[in-house]
């Protein structure tokens, strides 16, 4: 009886999609919802408040708004309108450019490569979330998997001292013995390691000396992998009909957790100084003199908002063809953005206690990535009273943060499946899903190992960096220039209605010019400033920068590839086949016939369309 009902209630939710194909979200909440937990993670909170501080505190918030405006901002629009217009993925949607095919299948093998580390750093979390229901939180002191560098104070190693009308250089013990004091600014410490520190590299990853030394596979790291990937399929067994629903609590609830930890930070001895360091009593302006500051500013909005990922093309898919997707992408940056300025507050009005407890500087215990998500902030909550639960509350709130990215991340996968295999998807959604999961967990296990830390941030260093470039400027390239910016904006008129020529001035401006130019910047920028990964003090061996180079090249390589086959298969001379692959699929247009308008009358239908093209390069048609 019940499983008749879910049948039923099913049916009636899809009795009321516009495209009962492809489906629709329930509602806008969902998409929205969805939205902001794919743009919205773990970079906000280890990530931007670092930047925030390193970079001239509030002075900071000028180049990233800019950035923001000038790049995020266009790219994200442009992206939710494809999505929205042609109602397919992100191989797919290049049906409005069939040379540049190649790009939507880097993104979305970029969006594959990073699914895989990114659900490690879930596991992560989970491994600690699980740790923290004890009553002494197991980070909080130097226990028996503990050596003799750690710490929990710095520990003077030696002094200079004034003894008999000279200065004396000695070590400490014979300083104190001798009822001497060390004069300011001679005081050297010893290398200590603080518990946390040593709890995440000796506990948590076991970690090896290198990636020359894989080490056996850390079996309660691959429990905690398995149970993230257990999660993400059940929530996704049902596509954006069940992913809709869960993100109301995953998106939602970081910020309750973020404010009850803004809250009880506030109230700790030493939070002013922190929030201080975070944006400055006075601000450093002459910090935006440096070129360094803008290029951060640049980066951290273009990963942040997820642009040139595959996500947004995908999740914008399923939206009604007359949804204002204008709205929804101010809406969804804006709160990205504010989220990355609230976060820090929270988290550097605790880091500013932890340094005030330790009677250290804020910049000692400041730090971005893993340290500080898993160093430095849980060595700050394990000195608060009630510690277990802040500890918790903290871990919760990273779980949330990840788990909704890795929602949007995953059905990017499907979507694509499904724009491939339309009828094998609708009948077989459920097993593909989790194969796809399945699929994944076996591929992240190699992360899991004791060098898996360094894997992870192999993957990050390669993957997450120029292939997202190289495909974020040939499609802002492709869709304005050789598709042509004006056709595109008629076709998002057609969607949200008519607008004047000073609403599109901006977006013509950013469109064909800002946007492009700093795109091309940030990548020579980080072409030029490369550098071979590290983990620490940890340099990787040749092959691993080998290994790492093969990724990335593995990534971009099917841009050219799916070009060079998309020409032979044309016909005509060279020339002419180059032009006929710049212009649109003859089934490029609005999915559902009713939307097509006369601009769009000539368009194939899709449910009738029987052309597979390129089978044996990729597996990927339009």
């Amino acid at each position: 009886k019940d499983f008749n009902l879910s049948n039923e209630k099913d049916a009636q939710a899809s009795s009321s999609d516009e495209n009962l194909e492809r489906g629709n979200w329930s509602n806008k909440a969902d998409y929205l919802l969805s939205m902001v937990g794919y743009a919205v993670g773990l970079g906000n909170v280890w990530r931007f408040p670092y930047l925030t501080y390193q970079n001239g505190g509030g002075a900071f918030l000028i180049p990233y708004t800019l950035m923001l405006a000038l790049a995020g901002l266009p790219l994200f629009f442009m992206e939710c309108s494809l999505g929205q217009f042609a109602s397919l993925g992100p191989v797919s949607i290049w049906r409005i450019l069939p040379l540049f095919q190649g790009v939507g299948i880097t993104m979305v093998i970029i969006s594959t490569f990073v699914t895989i580390y990114y659900n490690v750093i879930i596991a992560y979390a989970l491994y600690y979330l699980f740790a923290s229901f004890q009553k002494v939180l197991p980070w909080s002191d130097c226990f028996s998997w503990a050596d003799e560098f750690c710490s929990k104070t710095r520990l003077v190693s030696d002094c200079n001292a004034t003894l008999g009308g000279e200065i004396i250089h000695a070590n400490y013990s014979f300083i104190t013995n001798n009822n001497l004091t060390c004069m300011n600014g001679t005081i050297n410490y010893k290398p200590v390691q603080f518990p946390s520190e040593q709890y995440w590299n000796k506990v948590t990853l076991q970690r090896s000396s290198g990636l020359d030394e894989t080490g056996n596979i850390v079996w309660y790291l691959a429990l905690c992998l398995l149970l993230s990937w257990m999660i993400i399929g059940a929530a996704l067994f049902k596509g954006i009909k069940s992913s809709g629903k869960v993100v109301y609590f995953t998106a939602l609830f970081p910020y309750v957790i973020l404010l009850i930890l803004l809250v009880r930070g506030a109230t700790l001895e030493g939070a002013w100084d922190g929030i201080e360091y975070y944006i400055g009593t006075q601000s450093n302006i002459t910090k935006l003199m440096e070129a360094e500051v803008w290029k951060d500013a640049a980066t951290q909005i273009f990963y942040s908002l997820s642009v040139a990922w595959g996500g947004l093309v995908a999740l914008s898919s399923y939206n009604k063809f007359h949804n204002n997707c204008y709205s929804d992408a101010i809406i969804v940056c804006v709160t990205n953005c504010v989220t990355s300025i609230f976060a820090g507050f929270a988290i550097f009005s605790i880091l500013g206690h932890m340094a005030f407890v330790s009677r250290r500087p804020v910049s000692e215990v400041v730090d971005s990535g893993f340290d500080l998500a898993f160093v430095a902030y849980p060595e700050a909550l394990s000195e608060l009273p009630v510690s277990p639960l802040w500890s918790f509350l903290f871990f919760f709130m990273l779980v949330l943060l990840g788990l909704d990215s890795q929602f949007a991340s995953i059905e990017t996968l499907t979507t694509t499946i499904h724009d491939i295999y339309p009828e094998v998807m609708k009948k077989l959604r459920v097993p593909i899903t989790l194969g796809v999961c399945i699929l994944l967990f076996f591929l992240g296990l190699i992360c899991v190992t004791q060098a898996g830390i360094y894997w992870v941030n192999l993957i990050d260093h390669f993957c997450a960096g120029w292939g997202i470039l190289i495909a974020a400027v040939l499609e802002i390239t492709g869709v304005i220039y050789i598709y042509g910016g004006n056709r595109f904006i008629e076709d998002i008129e057609m969607m949200i209605g008519k607008k004047s020529r000073l609403f599109w001035l901006w977006w013509r401006m950013c469109w064909f010019f800002i946007t492009p130019v700093l795109l091309m910047a940030i990548l020579v920028w980080s072409l030029v400033t490369f550098s071979t990964p590290t983990y620490g003090s940890v340099l990787y061996p040749t092959w691993g920068t080998i290994v790492g180079w093969c990724m990335i090249v593995f990534c971009v390589i099917w841009i050219p590839v799916i070009a060079i086959v998309k020409i032979a298969k044309a016909e005509g001379n060279l020339c002419q086949r180059i032009v006929s692959c710049c212009r649109p699929a003859a089934n490029w247009g609005p999915y559902l016939e009713c939307h097509r308008g006369e601009r769009y009358s000539h368009v194939v239908d899709p449910k009738k369309e029987k052309e597979h093209e390129i089978p044996t390069v990729s597996g990927f048609v339009y």
